[in-house]
């Protein structure tokens, strides 16, 4: 699964399985033993759990990227690898 950023222990992911059919543009997040799955556009979190601050953290920079993840998941979708996007500062 490509990592597209890293910032504050967070790791952020994006994949697609040719097998699967995802319908909502979305991304994985990692926090230590922790992981969630939140939508692109709106930016919500869809499954799992990460701590509350980590949380919004992760929702602060979908907003400020959310262009370019709906560029990387069409990215994906068209069987290419995703792009880095720059970690939030």
């Amino acid at each position: 699964m490509p990592e597209i950023s890293r910032f504050y222990g967070i790791i952020i992911r994006m994949f697609s399985e040719p097998s699967e059919r995802h319908h909502v543009p979305h991304f994985h997040a990692y926090y230590q033993e922790d992981v969630a799955v939140f939508s692109v556009s709106p930016v919500i979190l869809l499954s799992g759990s990460v701590p509350q601050r980590q949380q919004r953290l992760i929702e602060a920079w979908a907003e400020l990227h959310q262009d370019e993840l709906l560029a990387d998941w069409e990215l994906l979708r068209n069987g290419k690898r995703p792009a880095p996007v720059d970690p939030l500062r």
